[in-house]
């Protein structure tokens, strides 16, 4: 009996003798990252607000690691093709994926077949920025505030109409909730971004539309639409004139955000190296500057507040999707 039981105690010290090398070589791959280029993963065209955060995050992850980094456009699928690509990447902190609302927290409640979990195949590393959103009407609508807009579309139901540049996204949600929350029925016109939803409202043939700032400011200043709220919970710095939308729906806030995620196991230590790198560019006030330029609002947060924002944003998404009963298209 001893004998045998000496025998399984040596058996197992020989487990864990022959498992020993490899139990330091996340921390080694750590200690030495990065040996090689970096790529950062876009799931979108160049030009657009995806990869102009990528562009300018890279440079300064670069100077800080004295790595080479990459960005790598991979579009198609509305960016599912991009995070599950990164999602089925090896975790060794050479692929990092710019990751946004509605891949990583939307499309999971619309697409039962999404060939990704964005809650379990992905690590948080930073929440660059956030995108208000705003509520512009055609000059001639008969509302000058949201409390105005919501009495008459009360009074005349599905009459009116709003529009989204594109299903899922969030200025489509963005409405949504406004209907839950406003407890109205206003019908809504998905466009394939937000260039033909400004071309229709300029013209009133659309009554309304939810859309990123920047580009509606000058369209306003010009007289060609009004705007009534910020989507977020306070007033936005780059148009503090304009009320939030909170001030009439309390309780009511939507940004779209960006933020970079790696593959699930990637050791800490390397996303603690990626994280510092990426910081630095959220502090440096020539990239501030620009990106606020476009209405953006710099985070910059810890993997660790990511990952508990990230987790707000899967359960906020999924209950209205759930209570709007919205359907995937």
């Amino acid at each position: 009996m001893a004998f045998n039981a000496a025998l399984r105690i040596a058996a197992r010290l020989l487990v864990v003798i022959a498992m020993m090398p490899f139990a330091f070589v996340g921390a080694s791959q750590a200690q030495d990252y990065p040996t090689r280029p970096i790529r950062i993963i876009v799931p979108t065209q160049p030009g657009g607000m995806s990869d102009i955060l990528s562009r300018l995050y890279a440079q300064k992850l670069a100077e800080r690691t004295g790595a080479t980094v990459v960005v790598e456009n991979k579009t198609g699928a509305n960016g599912v093709l991009a995070a599950d690509y990164v999602a089925k990447s090896a975790p060794d902190g050479y692929t990092i994926y710019l990751g946004f609302q509605g891949t990583q927290s939307v499309l999971q409640h619309l697409d039962p077949k999404l060939p990704y979990d964005p809650a379990k195949d992905f690590a948080p590393v930073v929440l660059l920025a956030s995108n208000p959103s705003i509520l512009a009407v055609h000059p001639s609508f008969p509302a000058r505030t949201v409390k105005e807009f919501v009495e008459v579309v009360k009074a005349k139901p599905g009459t009116y109409s709003y529009a989204s540049a594109g299903f899922g996204t969030t200025h489509h949600l963005a409405a949504e909730l406004f209907k839950l929350a406003a407890d109205v029925d206003i019908a809504g016109v998905t466009y394939r971004g937000a260039a033909p939803g400004i071309q229709d409202l300029i013209p009133g043939r659309i009554d309304s539309f939810f859309n990123n700032i920047a580009p509606m400011l000058p369209l306003s200043s010009q007289g060609q639409m009004r705007l009534l709220a910020v989507t977020t919970a306070k007033r936005a710095t780059m148009a503090p004139d304009i009320p939030a939308m909170a001030e009439t729906l309390p309780g009511y806030d939507v940004s779209g955000w960006y933020a970079l995620f790696v593959p699930a196991k990637t050791p800490k230590d390397i996303i603690q190296k990626m994280y510092t790198g990426v910081k630095a560019a959220t502090d440096d006030p020539t990239i501030r500057k620009r990106l606020e330029e476009q209405a953006m609002i710099v985070v910059g947060s810890t993997p660790d507040e990511l990952g508990q924002f990230h987790k707000a944003e899967l359960d906020k998404w999924g209950a209205l999707i759930k209570e709007a009963g919205i359907k995937s298209q």
